[in-house]
């Protein structure tokens, strides 16, 4: 399978275990954890080719376990917008956290900080590269922000990372962000 099909078929495994199980039959459980054959089914895909979808990922979106049940289970690690409770625990992020997206958005963001919209978290980066990556997605021109990640820890702002590294917090108000 070449890379492009690794793609699409990567972001067809985000919006069903992300945003739309019900399109593909599946059903998650409050942790957002579906049956690997669940998935195989629903999405119409080999065993294989879920394999290289999740080992490819240079974000490592999802994660594979086996529940207590013996049962092989996959789920998306953040970016969720149906009910999941991710069992994060708060953490301490690094003093400086960066957020990347594109210069149309800069004044709004500036305005009003960063929303999490209709996912749980507002979604950061430990490093420039990563944001200017995440940016990118969306076109046009990448600006990436610097989040004052210590003074909102500070000022009380939970903060959590994601088993893939991601960090998360509900919202960044503007007082928090520098631009480029």
């Amino acid at each position: 399978m070449d890379q492009r099909d690794l793609v699409r078929v990567s972001k067809r495994v985000s919006l069903a275990l992300r945003h739309r199980p019900d399109r593909f039959g599946l059903t998650p459980d409050g942790g957002g954890w579906v049956p690997v054959g669940d998935v195989l089914t629903g999405l119409a895909i080999d065993r294989a080719t879920l394999e290289a979808v999740v080992a490819d990922n240079d974000k490592q979106r999802f994660a594979v376990e086996r529940g207590a049940d013996g049962v092989e289970r996959i789920r998306a690690s953040q970016g969720h917008s149906i009910p999941v409770d991710l069992d994060l625990t708060p953490a301490v992020p690094p003093d400086l956290l960066y957020h990347g997206t594109s210069q149309g958005a800069l004044d709004s963001i500036m305005a009003t900080g960063l929303h999490r919209g209709d996912r749980h978290h507002v979604h950061l980066s430990a490093d420039v590269p990563t944001a200017r990556r995440v940016g990118a997605r969306r076109g046009g021109a990448v600006v990436v922000l610097t989040v004052d990640a210590a003074a909102m820890t500070g000022d009380g702002h939970l903060f959590y990372r994601s088993a893939n590294g991601v960090w998360l917090v509900d919202a960044v108000p503007p007082a928090y962000l520098t631009g480029p």
